[in-house]
């Protein structure tokens, strides 16, 4: 039936978020649904091959069988760039991204496949994700951020390089818009994009939990070592505590709490929270885990509060105030790691997205 090229305006603008929505959406309403990440550049080494970390993903996720050739036919990997500009002649990309196109538009009735970084990334080897879409004969839905002057203007400044492909723009979704303000970018991007002719197919909240990190992002943000129950890394965190400052009322109205303290105050900062605890629900750990910054020699008695609960435990070299800057700049990706997040991902885009506008575009 056709194939769709997810696009988005910059990284981390939801490519995908949508593509995970896409796929599924799809796959309910009856149709066979292909996967491909064209050009990837994060990557992992799987049976000698590399393979896009989002192929990966998608593989794992949606229970497919992973063949890097059709589902990540290109790696720009480290010195990938400048190895083309040197010998353009030496790498058939189109013929690899042409190759996996052809097999799984023969074998789906639509391929959804997922762009990478903002329109003009990979235009230094000819593969920008404009001319990614023209080779494989996508129409491209684009993902913008929620707002509105700033939000049409990346918006025309992104279709730019599609048109110039002649690359067919099949619809337009706004993502990560604070919910209070849903109505009023609604009203004032459907306006735009109806005197250009734009199906807008929906907007989707700004959703906390896909931006929540898990422990083991958070260690490798602070080059943290793991001291404990390293198992359990997976954790999510909603919220962060600072030892120095505890506070009841958030403890009394959030889980998923990350807890950063210094070596010297790590006993009386989970004596507090123990107290707390054993109040509120004492079969229950408000803790994710634990940062420990600089020298540190845990009690016995937290050591015992540490066990029962399983919370892992990382120690970093940084003070807590550099433990928080490095975590609040942290971007978060849904992995595999993150299976939550690829079910509230996919059920958001049931809810925001016009499934009726999705199938109108595919089957005409």
């Amino acid at each position: 039936m056709g194939a769709i090229y997810i696009a988005a305006t910059s990284q981390h603008v939801g490519k995908t978020t949508s593509t995970l929505g896409l796929y599924s959406m799809l796959k309910n309403h009856g149709l066979s649904v292909g996967y491909c990440k064209p050009v990837g550049q994060k990557f992992l080494d799987i049976k000698n091959d590399k393979v896009d970390k989002d192929a990966l993903l998608f593989a794992k996720m949606l229970e497919f069988d992973l063949v890097a050739k059709l589902h990540s036919p290109v790696i720009l990997g480290k010195g990938a760039t400048e190895a083309y500009i040197d010998n353009p002649d030496d790498f058939n990309f189109k013929d690899r991204i042409m190759y996996a196109s052809k097999i799984l538009q023969y074998q789906f009735d639509v391929v959804v496949y997922e762009g990478t970084g903002h329109p003009g990334v990979g235009s230094v080897v000819n593969l920008s994700n404009a001319q990614v879409a023209k080779m494989v004969g996508a129409g491209v839905i684009m993902v913008v951020e929620g707002g509105i002057g700033s939000t049409i203007d990346m918006l025309n400044l992104c279709l730019a390089r599609f048109e110039e492909e002649k690359v067919p723009l099949l619809g337009v979704i706004v993502n990560k818009v604070i919910p209070d303000k849903i109505g009023k970018i609604k009203y004032y991007i459907e306006k735009y994009l109806d005197s250009k002719g734009i199906p807008l197919l929906g907007i989707m909240p700004y959703h906390p939990s896909l931006a929540y990190p898990t422990m083991r992002t958070v260690a490798k943000a602070i080059q943290g070592a793991v001291y404990f129950h390293g198992h359990n890394m997976n954790n999510k965190i909603e919220d962060i505590l600072a030892g120095s400052l505890m506070d009841t009322d958030k403890l009394s109205s959030f889980e998923n709490i990350l807890l950063i303290v210094s070596g010297r105050s790590v006993g009386s900062a989970i004596a507090k929270i123990r107290q707390i605890t054993d109040i509120m629900d004492p079969d229950k750990c408000p803790l994710s885990g634990i940062i420990i910054t600089g020298p540190s020699e845990i009690p016995d008695d937290a050591m015992e509060y540490i066990n029962k609960f399983e919370v892992p435990v990382v120690h970093t070299n940084l003070d807590t105030y550099g433990s928080v800057m490095k975590i609040s700049t942290i971007e978060v990706k849904i992995n595999t790691r993150t299976p939550w997040k690829v079910k509230e991902a996919i059920e958001m885009f049931s809810d925001c997205i016009d499934s009726e506008k999705i199938l109108e575009i595919v089957r005409s």
